[in-house]
């Protein structure tokens, strides 16, 4: 599936140098794009994910209601090298100052991005996340007084993102499904595991055996339905329904078939995850936030004695989830490997990911409610520290800006880590999927 994009023109004004043009953007963007016929600036356009301008033109000055009456995105691509011209900088922010929002990228590689978000925005329309819970805040759950207080659990959240951008939330048993995996006989659990290449950094036994069951019921599942762009299961709260967790599963069906998951079915996290995943196309994952700043509220839900020493101790927090970093997978890892739980409301068997990635820039980012805003924090990933006998065995430090102002805008527990610093691509994608960043 490619971008579909109209080619549009003042007219008068499709010329030589018009055609001339929009020949170089198909033959750059031909891997990326489908282009419709031109179309002239005013007339009724088809449905497509885009307008795009190869050639802007003085006259944009005087068009200012046919431009507004476009209510697709406008991409302004105006020069020979796939990017806009720095002389239309002009007619964009006057555009700009009358409420016209273009989409400028400034090199190919960003041109390439936008198309690859209009193809995500449309692509979500037609998708559905699926979570495998049965009463994820209910009264029976082993921490039900902390899920209760979660938005993505809320019905609210599910519709939001159906209004916004046509996802569909699906529910399934998680009881079901433990009690289908359980059923796999050993022999066939055991021919998975022979096949996996990374076999011999896992544990062995029944905690293996458990996790490639449910692995193996898990992608039953998704390859049955076309619609699913990502997964997710409230593994935690609702730990006794299965005698394992999924966490190997989603390392072996993102590899496998780019599945994007969300750890405790937080479809928040899902929807952040897919940005990403398919537009940003970054390693990613998700993980806990604890800053320094928070003192003893921290360090007693990890059972921890103290931080560790950093300069300017207030501006760093502890990334640490399930006893580890975090759901990182494989193929986004320096060291990986399967180890036995360390969280007490998960089962005696089952299994939590340990794995690192290396030291650098990283940026923090969530979905805030009603999906108007993502909040973003450009930070450094600058070591990890381990601590025997927590629930931080393994856990990542990361240096920002201020963190003060951080704990004051800071939006959930939940976070997604991407390597590397993305803020000027989550501005420059802001307006196909129509949020604003707040900056933490």
């Amino acid at each position: 599936m490619k971008t579909t994009l109209i080619p549009v023109y003042f007219d008068p004004g499709r010329d030589e140098n018009f055609d001339k043009h929009l020949g170089i953007v198909k033959d750059l963007l031909k891997d990326d794009a489908e282009f419709l016929e031109p179309h002239a600036l005013g007339s009724k356009l088809p449905e497509a994910d885009a307008v795009i301008f190869p050639q802007m033109l003085g006259e944009a000055y005087n068009r200012i209601e046919a431009l507004k009456a476009i209510s697709l995105p406008i991409m302004v691509i105006t020069s020979q090298f796939g990017t806009v011209n720095m002389w239309d900088w002009e007619v964009v922010h006057y555009l700009r100052m009358n409420d016209i929002h273009t989409i400028c990228p400034p090199s190919l590689d960003d041109t390439r991005l936008v198309c690859r978000a209009l193809k995500v925005r449309r692509l979500l329309a037609r998708s559905k996340f699926v979570v495998y819970q049965d009463d994820p805040a209910g009264p029976t759950g082993q921490q039900s007084d902390i899920f209760k207080r979660f938005y993505w659990l809320e019905k609210e959240s599910g519709k939001k993102m159906f209004e916004k951008y046509g996802i569909k939330v699906e529910q399934r048993s998680f009881k079901e499904l433990a009690q289908k995996a359980s059923q796999i006989n050993d022999s066939e659990a055991q021919k998975v595991i022979d096949a996996w290449k990374s076999n011999h950094k896992s544990i062995k036994g029944k905690p293996l055996l458990s996790a490639v069951k449910l692995y193996m019921e898990i992608k039953k599942e998704y390859v049955k339905d076309d619609n699913i762009l990502a997964m997710g299961l409230n593994c935690l709260n609702e730990s006794r329904s299965c005698d394992t967790t999924p966490c190997l599963a989603w390392n072996l069906l993102y590899q496998e078939e780019k599945l994007v998951w969300g750890c405790e079915a937080d479809t928040m996290v899902m929807l952040t995850e897919i940005l990403a995943d398919k537009v940003l196309q970054v390693p990613f994952f998700m993980t806990n936030l604890y800053p320094f700043i928070m003192k003893q509220a921290a360090l007693a839900h990890e059972r921890i004695p103290y931080f560790p020493e950093v300069d300017e101790p207030d501006n760093h927090i502890l990334a640490a989830h399930c006893g580890y970093f975090g759901l990182l997978p494989e193929v986004f890892s320096d060291k990986w490997n399967l180890r036995k739980k360390v969280l007490a409301m998960v089962n005696e068997n089952a299994t939590m990911i340990d794995a690192t990635m290396p030291v650098g820039p990283i940026t923090l980012i969530k979905f805030q409610p009603y999906l108007k805003k993502i909040s973003l924090s450009e930070a450094e990933l600058t070591g990890y520290v381990q601590y025997e006998n927590s629930d931080c065995l393994n856990g990542g430090i990361i240096k920002v800006k201020d963190g003060q102002n951080f704990v004051d805008k800071v939006v959930s527990h939940h976070y997604i880590v991407l390597a590397g610093h993305h803020k000027s691509a989550m501005k420059l994608i802001a307006g196909i999927f129509d949020y604003e960043l707040e900056i933490i």
